[in-house]
């Protein structure tokens, strides 16, 4: 079985899913905020071997999954300008806005670069001067610390040709309006290790103190998610909301003390639009007055007229259900018939982190053979 073949201890992996299985009076749902922990989960057949324990949803954890569309139409825009040079990650070019996507952008011309960290939109924005260069700034506090970087070397190198167009967004803000949602049956949380190596995890004491939930932060292997399952399901069950970390061997308590004060530095907290949620407050972050001159939409004003784009996917694609953890990816009609990795109606089944393009790809419901012949549904590996 899976569950057995793609673990590398499997003994301690049957012993985790006894406990938790012990454990467990009843079936407790329990959300992971990240998009690598829900392909992992699915990967390894953790999911399926917990279920009538554990029912594992699956959150907002995919950045690009909940990038604004109008972001994107924004990011495309640009792109057009005869004067620009628009940057962005690869995983985000295949998801649609309200309009086509940047790869559908690049294929009619747009000047569209792939980059592999920011400090490469800088490098070209040096080698480029008779070009504007974008940076289109996606992610979670992960990436945050590293588009700040970008922006105090471009203000070191005094370059006038580079912007940055920032969606980085925040992820307890989203797991507070989870928390708040008249339909939420969240028992309890696993946290995205990855995030909190930066952030910490102090912030989240009163979070689970509030709302009367446990938060365990984790990681990514299999091991290290049956360890923060089951603490998960022992604070549950034992009545107890604390914060716990199953991740210490890979960061502190507080965190990552030289991002948090580049992140301060650059950026300042915001009330932002997620795709599929609406506005969150403080659910996202902004460039700071003094920062002004590398924020794009201060640079160009742009205001997207968006009723000249072609309407895709939006209205049909309930990817807001699915990031919420309300709809399994299979309950939705057009999994894996109207929407598939080679035509996604939305960005989770485009995004290397999406939960749509996890079940798509591991789920036993399906079977996919790429039109490219790559086994990866994203072109990248999860």
């Amino acid at each position: 079985m899976k569950f057995v073949d793609e673990i590398r201890d499997p003994s301690a992996a049957r012993r985790l899913v006894a406990e938790i299985r012990r454990a467990a009076t009843r079936s407790w749902v329990i959300m992971e905020v990240c998009g690598g922990q829900t392909h992992s989960l699915l990967r390894h057949g953790i999911e399926q071997e917990l279920r009538g324990a554990v029912e594992l949803i699956h959150g907002p954890g995919c950045p690009v999954c909940v990038t604004p569309a109008e972001d994107i139409d924004l990011a495309r825009e640009l792109s057009r300008r005869d004067d620009v040079l628009l940057a962005s990650f690869g995983d985000m070019l295949r998801v649609p806005g309200t309009g086509p996507s940047l790869l559908n952008a690049r294929a009619e011309g747009g000047n569209v670069r792939i980059v592999y960290s920011p400090l490469d939109a800088v490098a070209l924005a040096q080698r480029h001067s008779d070009q504007h260069v974008v940076l289109f700034a996606v992610g979670f506090e992960t990436t945050a610390p590293a588009t700040a970087l970008a922006v105090l070397q471009a203000q070191q190198l005094r370059l006038n040709n580079f912007s940055m167009l920032v969606s980085h967004v925040r992820v307890q803000p989203a797991m507070e309006a989870l928390m708040q949602a008249p339909d939420n049956r969240i028992d309890g949380f696993l946290a995205a290790g990855h995030v909190c190596a930066i952030t910490g995890f102090e912030a989240y004491a009163g979070f689970a103190e509030r709302f009367r939930v446990p938060i365990v932060v984790t990681g990514f292997e299999p091991i290290d998610l049956l360890e923060g399952i089951r603490d998960c399901v022992g604070q549950i069950e034992s009545g107890r909301w604390d914060v716990s970390n199953q991740y210490a061997r890979c960061f502190r308590t507080e965190g990552n003390q030289h991002a948090r004060q580049v992140l301060e530095l650059v950026y300042e907290v915001d009330d932002t639009p997620w795709r599929g949620f609406g506005l969150i407050p403080a659910g996202g972050l902004r460039l700071r007055g003094e920062f002004h001159r590398f924020d794009a939409r201060h640079r160009f004003g742009a205001v997207l007229a968006t009723s000249e784009l072609p309407l895709l996917a939006e209205d049909i694609c309930p990817a807001g259900d699915v990031l919420s953890g309300r709809l399994r990816p299979t309950e939705c009609p057009y999994f894996s018939t109207r929407c598939t990795p080679d035509a996604p109606l939305g960005a989770p089944m485009v995004s290397a982190e999406g939960a749509c393009a996890a079940y798509f790809r591991y789920s036993d419901e399906t079977a996919w053979v790429p039109a490219s012949g790559n086994d990866d549904p994203s072109g990248t590996q999860p």
